[in-house]
């Protein structure tokens, strides 16, 4: 995939002047409406997974800016879906992984932070013993923020220094500005 396929977020941009729905993306992406309730649109990226993930990689990759991935020691996976696109970025570039996880999933000593979603409430854990690295974020989607910028508090807490965040997906109106650059491929 070329490089302009993938939009790099501008955190003060006009969310309007962002919106890239003319991805071929977006033909292969399922909406399903009214799920997990009544009002909210989920965006199952499933089909991607199953028969586009090499171009899925090449254009978060492409999402980028030139360098980036030099100052990055390490992705921070957030579950569940940001350990798929952690893991296949993770084993191209020969970079590790920091897991950002649900309560009970993680060996002590763990730190924690409850926070709100969009349709209720969730708690991130991450261990905490771990050596301070220059962290990246990976995760399906941005839509509140609120799993975000847990995990990106989380790594603060750990002493990890967190460059920015990438997404596949960017809803852009259902959230304020992130405290680090986000990186994403579609924006709706």
């Amino acid at each position: 995939m070329s490089s302009n396929a993938a939009i790099s977020a501008n955190n003060d941009a006009e969310p309007s002047d962002m919106l890239n729905t003319d991805h071929q993306f977006w033909q292969i992406i399922r909406t399903v409406p009214d799920f997990p309730k009544v009002g909210i649109d989920f965006y199952d990226i499933t089909p991607l997974l199953r028969s586009h993930v090499n171009e899925v990689i090449d254009a978060l990759l492409a999402a980028l800016p030139k360098g980036l991935l030099d100052e990055v020691d390490c992705l921070g996976a957030v579950e569940a879906r940001g350990f798929v696109f952690a893991s296949l970025l993770a084993g191209r570039l020969g970079k590790g992984m920091i897991l950002l996880r649900k309560p009970g999933k993680l060996p002590p000593p763990v730190a924690n932070k409850a926070y709100a979603l969009e349709y209720g409430k969730d708690t991130l854990e991450m261990q905490n013993n771990l050596p301070p690295e220059r962290v990246l974020l990976v995760d399906d989607i941005l839509a509140t923020g609120g799993t975000l910028t847990t995990a990106y508090e989380l790594c603060q807490s750990a002493s990890h220094t967190v460059v920015g965040a990438l997404v596949l997906l960017d809803l852009v109106d259902l959230h304020g500005k992130f405290p680090v650059p986000v990186y994403t491929v579609l924006k709706a």
